[in-house]
C-alpha cells in the first residue's frame, strides 16, 4: 500500500518476472544479447541509485525480490508473467513452473500467468489444460515474436493461434497478456506490431487483451484499436520509467492513452526486474501534465491514478481491495 498527501493507493503490478539469464542457463548468444538487450533498459532508464551490475540484473535471489516488490516497494499484489524463450536458455527463462513456485511460498502476494505458444499444435493445448488445473490460471503472456526453430513470430490471427484462444475462453483464461513493445535482440520488429490484436478482439469479445508496453512505438495504432475494441486493455510496463528519463513524453504517451481509453483501461507494471515499483509508483503518484500540455491533455487525478495503480487491475483479477479504496 502506498500513501501520499491523504491518499492511499492499492498497487497491484501487473507485469513482473522471475527470471534466470545466467551465463549458466543461456542455451546461445541469442540468450545472452537478449538479457543484455534488457539490461541495457535497465542503465539507461533507470535513476543511478537504482541500477544493478549485470551479474545482480542476470540472476536475482528470490529474496531481493520479495523485498524490492512488497518490503521497498509498494505491490499489494504482484502478477508473474512467464516468458519461456526456450530455444535460448536452457531451463526458459521465466516458466509458469517457476512462477508458480514461488508464489506458493508466499501466498496472496502473486498471481500466476501461464503462456501457450501456437507452434505447439495438440500438445500445447493438453498442456495449457494441465497449466490450468495446477495454477487456476485467469491470464497468460504471450511472445508473439519468440523464436520456435525456424520460425521467428506468429499472429494472434493465426488459425491455430484461434483454437488457443479458444480454448483460453472454455478454460475461463479470459485476460490475454500480450507483448506488443519495443523489439528485443534479437526478435524482430515486425513480430511486434500491434494489428493482430484488432483481429483477435473482435472475434473473442469475452476476453480481454491486455496489450503490453501500450505498442509502444507504436501508440497511435495501438490507441486507434483499442478505441473500436472494448475489451484491449493498456500495460503501461515500459512507458513508465519515462516519468524519470522524459517525464514530457511519459506526459504526452499518458494524454494520449487517457483521451483514447480514458483511465479504466490501462495497468500499472513495473516489469521488474528491469525496473523497481518504488521509485515507479512514487513518481507517478507526484506526476502531473504539465501546464502547457493540459489544455490538450488535461490533468491526472488521485482517482484516474487509483485505477490505473491497482484498482483495473483488481477488477479484471477479482482481487478484494480494501473497501475504503475500492471507489472511482
Amino acid at each position: 500500500m502506498y500513501s501520499k498527501d491523504g491518499q492511499s493507493y492499492f498497487i497491484v503490478d501487473g507485469h513482473t518476472h522471475f527470471w534466470d539469464g545466467s551465463p549458466a542457463n543461456q542455451l546461445n548468444r541469442y540468450g545472452e544479447g537478449f538479457v543484455k538487450c534488457f539490461y541495457d533498459y535497465h542503465t539507461n532508464l533507470s535513476p543511478y541509485e537504482y541500477r544493478w551490475t549485470l551479474e545482480e540484473f542476470e540472476r536475482f535471489p528470490e529474496e531481493r525480490m520479495i523485498y524490492d516488490l512488497f518490503e521497498s516497494g509498494y505491490d499489494d499484489v504482484a502478477v508473474l508473467q512467464s516468458t519461456y524463450l526456450t530455444d535460448w536458455f536452457v531451463n526458459g527463462f521465466n516458466t509458469t513452473a517457476q512462477n508458480g513456485d514461488i508464489a506458493a511460498r508466499h501466498p496472496g502476494r502473486f498471481i500466476v500467468n501461464g503462456r501457450w505458444d501456437p507452434r505447439d499444435g495438440e500438445a500445447g493445448l493438453d498442456k495449457l489444460e494441465r497449466l490450468q488445473e495446477r495454477w487456476q490460471l485467469k491470464g497468460v503472456m504471450l511472445y508473439t515474436a519468440e523464436w520456435k526453430g525456424d520460425s521467428k513470430g506468429w499472429k494472434l490471427s493465426d488459425p491455430w493461434a484461434y483454437r488457443y484462444l479458444e480454448k483460453c475462453r472454455e478454460l475461463g483464461i479470459v485476460n490475454i497478456h500480450v507483448h506488443k513493445g519495443p523489439t528485443v535482440y534479437p526478435m524482430n520488429r515486425d513480430a511486434f506490431d500491434v494489428a493482430d490484436v484488432d483481429d483477435a478482439a473482435t472475434a473473442f469479445p469475452g476476453l480481454r487483451f491486455i496489450v503490453e508496453h501500450v505498442g509502444l512505438p507504436r501508440l497511435e495504432d495501438f490507441c486507434w484499436i483499442a478505441t473500436q475494441e472494448p475489451n484491449v486493455y493498456g500495460g503501461l510496463a515500459m512507458a513508465m520509467p519515462f516519468l524519470h528519463s522524459r517525464p514530457r513524453y511519459f506526459a504526452q504517451i499518458m494524454g494520449e492513452l487517457v483521451y483514447w481509453l480514458g483511465a479504466d483501461r490501462l495497468l500499472f507494471g513495473s516489469d521488474y526486474a528491469i525496473w523497481q515499483p518504488k521509485w515507479l509508483v512514487e513518481k507517478f503518484v507526484d506526476f502531473q501534465i504539465p501546464v502547457d500540455m493540459q489544455g490538450e491533455y488535461g490533468v491526472l487525478t488521485p482517482a484516474m491514478k487509483r485505477k490505473i495503480l491497482g484498482l483495473n487491475a483488481a477488477r479484471l483479477y477479482d482481487l478484494k481491495v480494501p473497501g475504503e479504496l475500492d471507489v472511482a
